[in-house]
Parts: C-alpha cells; structure tokens; sequence
C-alpha cells in the first residue's frame, strides 16, 4: 500500500508478493534459520481447513483490499489514539511505515519483532541487529532506521521481483494492504503500520491466536464481500521431530 498520509516520504518500494514461498526465502536470508519458523497459507476459516495450519501459530500475515470504509475506519482510529482514547499497550513491537510499499516487509518485521522469545535468530545476522538496534525507541524511530537502511531495501527488492506475477511499475499505486495479527501479554493486537498504534482486538493466548485473528479478519471480508483480494498467511514456529 503507498505512504500513509501522516507521514509522507519520497522513499517508495515494490510491493511485496503475497507469497509464503518468498517471505520465507526472505526471511531466512536475513537472518532466520530455517529449522525454526516459516510461512504458510492459510486456505480457508473452516475448522478442518485451520487444523492444517502448521502449529504453534506466532503470528498473522492478512491481506486486504484498501476502501473508502477501511480508510474512514484508519481516520477514526488515529483521532482516537490522537485524543487517547484508545488503550493503552503491552510490549508489543510496533513500527510505523513511512516507505510507500512497504507494508509487506512490515507485515514480516511484526511477525518476527513480536516473536523472538520463542525463536532464536542468527547471532549477527541483519534482523538480530535490526531489533537490538531498535528495541528501545519508539515506533516512528523505528520507521526511520528502517527508511535509511539499505541492507533491508535491498533484500526487499529482490524479493519484490521473485514473484509469479510481474512486479509492477514502483510508481502504481497499489490498492491492497499487509497487516500483522500477533498475541502479547494475553491480547490480540492488529499491527498495522500505517495507523498510530497497535489496535487491541481482546483477550487471546498463544494457543488461540490462529482463530482469534480469523474473528477479526472474518469481520473485515464482510465488510467487502464483493473483494477477493484478500489472502491470508501463517507464521508458525517449526517443530522438532
């Protein structure tokens, strides 16, 4: 999805495939080894459909259609959060996006960012680095250590052009939006980069992420039921046999 209005940059990426195949190739040349977690799809919200899902589920990945209602829905919030109405957060990690585009990578960061007590990372490796560096400023600085590195830019445009489908001109804006579903300290947040904050969605747990998230994500394609740009995607950590 292009630059949210709040914090306009000249920076722009490729959008990233919706593609668990490439997150994972991604993600794992980056500095997560490759026995401890990956992405998967998720083919559909019935419960025989959900129980393929490889468990435990760390984190979220969902895919959607950007409207005039879903943009109405992000302006309401953010005056919410502006006027701290909204609640308060765990310790969730959280970043903004200022990169047009970039919602993806984002999406993989949240995932990744809320996951590292239960994964372990490449010791030197870039997302080691990455959240040691950003661990304790806030969400737009994380934003701009993000903006400036070209380590992750690069890493990202070759994962941008490894789709089945031919990646479009980086100008085009794109109508579709990554956000991230992750559980921390018994609730369910949104983490969506180009609103102000998490969004908590109640009470869940570990065990219940995976079907706490399709409630709300459920919730969403009703809203759109015309749309079938909608996808869906798993992080679950990998199991040792």
């Amino acid at each position: 999805m292009a630059t949210p209005d709040e914090s306009p940059s000249a920076k722009k990426w490729l959008p990233l495939e919706s593609n668990p195949d490439i997150m994972n190739q991604f993600l794992w040349g980056l500095g997560l080894p490759e026995e401890e977690a990956e992405f998967c799809d998720v083919y559909g919200f019935d419960d025989e459909l959900l129980e393929m899902v490889p468990k435990p589920v760390l984190a979220v990945l969902f895919l959607f259609p950007i409207t005039s209602e879903s943009e109405a829905e992000r302006m309401m919030e953010k005056d919410q959060a502006q006027q701290g109405e909204m609640k308060e957060q765990g310790e969730v990690y959280f970043l903004r996006q200022t990169v047009g585009n970039a919602c993806g990578t984002i999406g993989l960061l949240h995932a990744v960012g809320n996951a590292t007590s239960r994964i372990k990372l490449l010791e030197g490796s870039f997302l080691d680095r990455f959240f040691k560096s950003t661990a304790n400023i806030d969400p737009m600085e994380r934003a701009i250590f993000l903006e400036k590195d070209t380590e992750l830019e690069d890493a990202h445009s070759v994962a941008a052009t490894a789709g089945d489908t031919e990646a479009p001109n980086i100008n085009t804006n794109v109508d579709t939006h990554f956000i991230c579903f992750t559980c921390a300290d018994g609730v369910l947040y949104e983490l969506d980069g180009r609103k102000l904050q998490p969004i908590s969605h109640g009470s869940s747990s570990p065990d219940s992420l995976l079907r706490d998230a399709v409630k709300v994500i459920q919730a969403m394609i009703q809203k759109n039921p015309e749309s079938h740009s909608f996808n869906c995607i798993a992080f679950s950590k990998k199991m040792v046999e």
